[in-house]
């Protein structure tokens, strides 16, 4: 178990790495939850590094991709099992529970596919998931077995959020995905009888979504536990918002604005702003009840990881919101309104916010990380330091006004050092599309001017090896690498403001005994086992 009381004073080398780009030999064509300790392992052993940074687990629909469009705030997206891990599916099953050659072969399609073929992992994964559950029910549930008491147990103890998530997901189903706000009336408005009534109706459905999330979370149980036995970390990731059609919004109503979407003002790089379509937070209600309903959420994520950032941490502070119809009639988006709307109530608020859910954090002992990238007031970021809530410190934006990089040693403690984010370029890709005065500008910093004259424009060792050592060397307690950065690889996870395959796909070149094995990973690796020695962080 990692000692959480000494976390202040240790560094720390991380890795961000979506848990769908983990491979496993025995994975089904997307990263599971058993893939995580190797993973974690190879990292510690090889590399040095001591904790993993995931993105969010929540559960996507049919339709979607990314991990920040989840139907609730709450849960584990069962993609995510690993089924050899199910009691329930021995191996002698699996071609009866996959329902004989096409369903084996839609999973041989799935392994195959050098990105994540999400249509053949689902079809697979529920057709299997389906039967194990069918037999679940016979031989436990059926007889009230010891297994069948854990279960109950279980979701006796997280009936918080399973309840509405389970009920929820088993409506839809029945609705063929229809969104909450246009089922009939007593459903919508979730009266008491009406609910009662669909649990009744679809009580064994609500019990399938239910196992489904207890198989989940005993597996994150586990990986977690290996984790801690070899002292290492699993860091999280919550989104600001949840989407409109989700368990939490159908489940509180009052929680959330309906007249509003949530969106972006205009930058200097994009001058329009953004509409994200996502329900704003009611923030009246919540002040009134302290924000049980974000302090409940904080603590979930206290039960699941080590430490978890809030993403889009101004939103907190202040919410920029456009109406639910944002363009006009030549198709321009219209003005929106932060809320509040003034500075000092801003950051009262957002103090508030912040400080209910570091503190239902703590209560299971995890730490908040705050990610306050892009445009952030100078009196949100005195703000965080006054809470002792780290923010980040992201190398190839953190410039000052002549255009000269920072120099990384000089970040504040109580932050967290990155060269990119899952949103970014790798460092290979950054390197070589920069032009000359910006990497002039990086070989001027003082831990590289002494062997600028070995970098060239194009990617090689010495560049990497330059960055890895700047990078780790920061003030930062934590520094987080991109498993990209680390293994030396063009990759990217998503490009913001484009849709389309690539995003949300991306799967490691192999599985770690394979990567162990492949020289040029080796080499990469072992500059970045040299970089996190030399900069005295543990590892």
């Amino acid at each position: 178990m990692v000692d959480r009381t000494a976390q202040g004073a240790r560094r720390v080398a991380g890795v961000t790495v979506p848990l769908f780009s983990l491979r496993g030999a025995r994975s089904w064509g997307i990263g599971e939850i058993a893939d995580l300790a190797p993973f974690a392992q190879w990292m510690a052993e090889s590399a040095g590094i001591r904790l993993v940074q995931i993105l969010p687990l929540g559960e996507i629909s049919g339709t979607e991709t990314s991990p920040y469009s989840a139907m609730s705030a709450f849960g584990i997206d069962w993609l995510y099992l690993s089924l050899d891990a199910v009691p329930e599916l021995d191996r002698d099953a699996l071609r009866e529970a996959l329902g004989g050659d096409m369903g084996v072969a839609i999973l041989r399609r799935a392994r195959e596919s050098a990105r994540v073929d999400y249509e053949a992992v689902r079809f697979a994964k529920k057709r299997a998931l389906e039967w194990a559950f069918s037999r679940f029910q016979r031989e436990h549930l059926a007889r009230g077995s010891d297994r069948a008491k854990a279960f109950e147990a279980w979701s006796a103890d997280e009936r918080h959020w399973l309840e509405d998530y389970a009920l929820f997901r088993a409506i839809k189903d029945a609705r063929a995905g229809e969104p909450w706000w246009k089922w009939e009336r007593p459903l919508r408005d979730r009266e008491p009888w009406a609910l009662d009534g669909a649990r009744q109706e679809f009580s064994q459905a609500i019990s399938y979504y239910k196992y489904l999330q207890w198989l989940a979370h005993g597996q994150w149980e586990s990986a977690r536990a290996k984790l801690h036995e070899q002292g290492l970390e699993v860091m999280g990731d919550l989104p600001f918002m949840v989407g409109r059609d989700s368990a939490d919004v159908w489940g509180n109503q009052k929680e959330f604005r309906h007249d509003r979407n949530v969106g972006a003002p205009g930058d200097q790089f994009d001058p329009e702003g953004q509409d994200w379509g996502l329900p704003p937070y009611k923030w009246e209600s919540m002040r009134a009840n302290d924000f049980a309903w974000l302090r409940r959420r904080a603590r979930y994520a206290g039960s699941l990881y080590d430490r978890f950032r809030i993403d889009h941490l101004i939103g907190f502070y202040r919410t920029y919101t456009r109406p639910l119809e944002p363009r006009d009639a030549r198709g321009k988006l219209v003005e929106g309104a932060f809320d509040p709307a003034e500075p000092r109530a801003q950051l009262a608020h957002g103090e508030r916010v912040v400080s209910a859910m570091k503190t239902a954090g703590l209560e299971r002992s995890a730490t908040l990380i705050a990610e306050d990238l892009g445009v952030i007031p100078d009196w949100v970021r005195a703000s965080l330091t006054r809470l002792d809530v780290p923010g980040y410190k992201v190398l190839i934006w953190e410039k000052d006004a002549r255009g000269e990089f920072r120099d990384p040693r000089d970040f504040p403690a109580r932050s967290v050092s990155a060269l990119g984010t899952h949103d970014t370029d790798s460092c290979v890709v950054w390197w070589e599309t920069r032009d000359e005065q910006e990497r002039a500008a990086f070989a001027r910093l003082p831990t590289v001017k002494d062997r600028a004259a070995t970098l060239s424009a194009q990617w090689s060792p010495a560049v990497h090896r330059a960055l890895l050592e700047t990078i780790t060397s920061a003030g930062s307690e934590l520094c987080l690498l991109l498993i990209q950065d680390v293994l030396s690889v063009r990759d990217r996870v998503n490009t913001p403001g484009t849709v389309g395959p690539a995003n949300w796909s991306w799967r490691l070149p192999g599985t770690p005994e394979s990567m162990r094995a492949t020289p040029a990973f080796a080499a990469s690796i072992a500059r970045v086992r040299e970089a996190i020695r030399a900069s005295g962080r543990e590892g």
